[in-house]
């Protein structure tokens, strides 16, 4: 039987003006699926370029549900499904279809949030804080001492960087727009503006950068390759936002990537790179996401956010995005939590 619900619809690619929230018939969940009351999701890059087509492998944009990420309530099982009681708290990594009251989504992929944590920093955690962490402790594994480099320190990935390489006793430095300068600072980061290149010249100044995080792409990647450490210095790729926050026409990020991939293997190349993205069939996904909710629980981490928007408002919100002050995350509450 289905369900009148609301959710938010891209009537094609193109701008804000494509993003609109309808209400819906929504089936029953199949045999292998669980129905799960949206409480949160969360917002970043990746939904601004599904609008625009120009996310890697994506569906496409028209008729298309945002959302990659989301926390909600088990409301109710499909048939071979019995893992989770309805009312229980719970996580995944969607992708698509978290910007709606409802969501239907293999049983096997989600995974138990513990009760009273703030549910606005859990759902921020599922993509952008696993993100950071998977960079920050496996792919660099960072050690005290070394020198960061992060591109986007006051967005929610770049942020939950600074975070770990603090906690690890890392120099951290890297790009922001001036108006987050005052708060990445007091967060221990040594912020400069990524437009006027001064933090070329200054990084090698220095002795270069261990690690350089940059989730821009493109060009950037080729300024971010210069200021590496002469020796061991490590390039990690995460994205291609660069058009996309610059306004320009979308681009295959794929030439880009073997680029990056292919650098890093020429024959006594001193640096490194990795083009580093999570998936929720990876082995070390549920295990790190768990971690993280653990630390929140323990007070270690904090996520801040930088605008909580209603559902209704999704359309506003793209209107807005990367407009005003602020650091860390962007997250959409859906609905009220009740249990179930």
């Amino acid at each position: 039987m289905s369900t009148t619900i609301r959710k938010v619809v891209f009537s094609a690619a193109g701008g804000p003006e494509v993003v609109s929230v309808v209400s819906a018939q929504y089936p029953a969940p199949a045999a292998n699926e669980v129905q799960v009351k949206v409480l949160y999701a969360g917002m970043g890059g990746a939904d601004i370029a599904m609008r625009l087509d120009a996310y890697p492998q994506q569906k496409a944009a028209a008729g298309l549900t945002p959302g990659y990420s989301l926390v909600g309530r088990i409301h109710k099982n499909g048939e071979k499904c019995s893992k989770f009681q309805p009312g229980t708290l719970v996580a995944s990594l969607t992708m698509y279809d978290s910007d709606a009251e409802l969501s239907n989504l293999p049983e096997k992929y989600l995974i138990p949030v513990p009760e009273g944590i703030d549910l606005r920093q859990a759902v921020a955690m599922v993509t952008d804080w696993t993100t950071g962490y998977g960079m920050a402790y496996r792919t660099a594994n960072i050690k005290a001492g070394q020198r960061v480099f992060i591109h986007g320190l006051s967005g929610s990935v770049g942020y939950s960087l600074l975070v770990f390489c603090k906690m690890q006793g890392v120099e951290v430095y890297g790009t922001a727009s001036e108006k987050n300068h005052a708060a990445v600072r007091e967060a221990g980061a040594n912020p400069f503006v990524y437009s006027n290149k001064d933090w070329m010249m200054a990084m090698n100044s220095i002795g270069a950068a261990h690690f350089v995080f940059d989730p821009l792409g493109f060009e950037s990647w080729d300024e971010s390759w210069s200021i590496l450490a002469k020796e061991g210095g490590h390039l990690i790729g995460f994205g291609g936002n660069y058009n996309m926050l610059n306004g320009g026409k979308p681009r295959s990020q794929l030439p880009q990537i073997a680029k990056l991939i292919a650098r890093g293997l020429v024959p006594m190349c001193p640096h490194k790179t990795t083009f580093f993205y999570i998936n929720k069939d990876q082995k070390t996904f549920e295990p790190e996401l768990k971690t993280l909710f653990g630390l929140l629980q323990k007070g270690s981490i904090t996520v801040p956010i930088r605008k909580e928007w209603t559902l209704e408002e999704v359309p506003e919100a793209h209107c807005t995005w990367n407009q005003g002050a602020g650091v860390g995350a962007v997250v959409i509450k859906v609905a009220d939590d009740h249990k179930a």
